[in-house]
């Protein structure tokens, strides 16, 4: 799916020209498998985002009221659909590098004190 700022006042062209509404998201957006020409005014200078079934998940922490992207400062994208808090040899080099694990577990150490 191509994510589209549509203005409100376009919304019924952006429609008839096969845009769907998001209502989670709160825009419109190209369908996958549809031509994403006839939407090229709309999808952003700096390229669409394009969303597939990884990458949905790993976007979906979103600011409600601004639908923005709500990224931590230890924020890590794994190759993979794996749990981070469970042990997965292939993604703890990448979380240990960077930063991630460490500032899990003094999460985990804070919390059992409690």
């Amino acid at each position: 799916m191509i994510l589209l700022k549509v203005p409100y006042a376009e919304k019924d062209e952006a429609k008839a020209l096969g845009a769907r509404w998001n209502p989670t998201r709160k825009c419109w957006y190209v369908p996958d498998g549809k031509d994403s020409e006839p939407f090229a005014r709309w999808i952003a200078a700096g390229g669409a985002e394009k969303l597939d079934g990884l990458a949905a998940k790993a976007s979906s922490s979103r600011d409600a009221h601004g639908a923005k992207p709500v990224i931590g400062s230890k924020y890590v994208e794994l190759a993979h659909a794996c749990n981070p808090f469970e042990e997965c040899a292939e993604c703890r080099p990448k979380l240990i590098e960077s930063g991630w694990l460490e500032a899990h577990q003094a999460v985990r150490k804070l919390l059992a004190g409690l």
